[in-house]
């Protein structure tokens, strides 16, 4: 008895996913539960277990593909299901850490026929299928340069194997010239040209996931950015008398939760930007609490985990949690709920320079705040009555806003208030615990 399995629904508001990998082929025998393939959506990759036991006799769709909710993945062949050299090989080929590597596991209704459930183990995206630890990115790297994954020796956390592993594998580095010769059969080029000293790579996983979330945000919110300067003297002296304090209670302490607490008092006094567009109603839905979404920079992509009621923590707690979210996302460990329900963004490029920056909104939020570089340098302040060359703590502070739901005036005041908090950063104390 043929059995045609649907992708079942990963999470809320997912109707879609990519393939990463089949953990099983056409022939195999598996059993109810097992996991048969790697889908990646919003950024986190699932582990889909079969929703019956059977032999596989059709895979719909290869890596890199897009397949739709309800669409065929897998078709079972259920006679024989239960003999017992079946199930024999079952257990080879069932992959040893598809019960161990998952971190979350929800139930999904079968989209085929009855309305039984279907589990839909989540796990962080660099957890691997088998005994070898290795990112999806790694083991693409490795299928295209021809390496057996389980004969290289991992330097990463817990023995990961990294894609420098791959490709420093069989007696040394792998040079340029071998990356585009191999690379070049996965992606045919324009009208049989191809430029020397090139190196192409599928345009697929996070790396895609992220472009659509950006080409979706650039076409649908006209952009608008404004840019003004804060005076951070005193709030670089404050958070250098709180290091010790901090670092008594364990809490590395950034200049973040300093920002955070300065935006949810501007977002206060400016709700309009603590907004989103609900764009089937057609209406402007104001956020009454304060989800803030921390940028953060990772081997895949930036992804943005979400600091939730952020309004009601403290300095130290925020800054351990961003810490905690922060290490979850650069060991790919988010789960699906890290990164949703952000109400605003901030994205700190202050560590790697430039003067300000004019970041791509957050969608479907309505505005986004580009923390910048703290510089001192000369500026002119009135002292006594007379105006006097000081050296200041400086940082530029940019922010991009959905215009639909932001005028420009308002998008200045909101700055204006932020920076007011910051350069009297007394301010953020009261009432409050460390």
């Amino acid at each position: 008895m043929a059995y045609s399995f649907k992708l079942p629904d990963i999470g809320e508001g997912v109707h879609e996913g990519e393939i990463v990998q089949w953990l099983i082929k056409p022939g195999d025998f598996v059993k109810e539960d097992q996991a048969i393939v790697e889908i990646m959506t919003d950024k986190v990759t699932a582990e889909i277990p079969a929703p019956v036991s059977g032999t596989i006799t059709e895979l719909n769709g290869k890596p890199g593909d897009v397949v739709k909710v309800g669409s065929v993945i897998a078709v079972f062949d259920q006679s024989g299901a239960a003999t017992g050299a079946s199930a024999s090989t079952a257990q080879t080929s069932k992959p040893a850490a598809a019960a161990a590597g998952a971190t979350e596991s929800v139930n999904q209704e079968r989209t085929n026929g009855n309305r039984s459930n279907v589990a839909v183990q989540e796990r962080p995206a660099s957890e691997p299928s088998s005994k070898v630890l290795a990112a999806p990115a790694t083991r693409k790297l490795a299928r295209e340069l021809g390496v057996d994954l389980s004969q290289v020796a991992g330097t990463g956390p817990r023995g990961r194997i990294t894609q420098d592993d791959v490709k420093q594998t069989q007696g040394g580095t792998v040079g340029q010239s071998a990356l585009v010769s191999t690379t070049a059969q996965l992606i045919p080029m324009a009208a049989g040209f191809r430029a020397k000293g090139e190196r192409r790579v599928p345009f697929t996983g996070m790396r895609r996931k992220i472009a659509e979330h950006l080409v979706k945000s650039k076409q649908t919110a006209p952009h608008f950015a404004y840019v003004e300067e804060a005076d951070l003297t005193k709030l670089v002296a404050m958070r250098d008398d709180l290091l010790p304090v901090a670092e008594e209670q364990g809490v590395k302490l950034s200049f973040l939760p300093f920002m955070i607490k300065a935006v949810i008092a501007g977002l206060r006094k400016y709700p309009s930007l603590n907004s989103q567009i609900d764009e089937a109603s057609q209406e402007i839905v104001f956020k009454n609490d304060y989800h803030m979404g921390i940028a953060v920079a990772t081997d895949q992509g930036l992804v943005v985990p979400v600091v939730k009621f952020a309004d009601q923590k403290s300095l130290f707690a925020l800054a351990q949690e961003i810490k905690a979210l922060a290490e979850k996302a650069r060991s790919n460990k988010l789960a699906l709920n890290d990164m949703r329900g952000g109400t605003f963004t901030l994205t700190s490029i202050g560590s790697i320079g430039g003067l300000f920056s004019v970041p791509i909104i957050n969608y479907p939020e309505v505005a986004i705040l580009g923390v910048n570089k703290i510089e001192r340098r000369p500026v002119v302040r009135t002292i006594d009555g007379q105006e006097q060359i000081v050296i200041r703590d400086m940082m530029h502070l940019s922010i991009s806003c959905d215009h639909r739901a932001v005028d420009g005036s308002e998008a200045a005041l909101f700055i204006k208030e932020v920076i007011q908090t910051l350069e009297n950063p007394a301010r953020l104390l009261l009432g409050e615990g460390l």
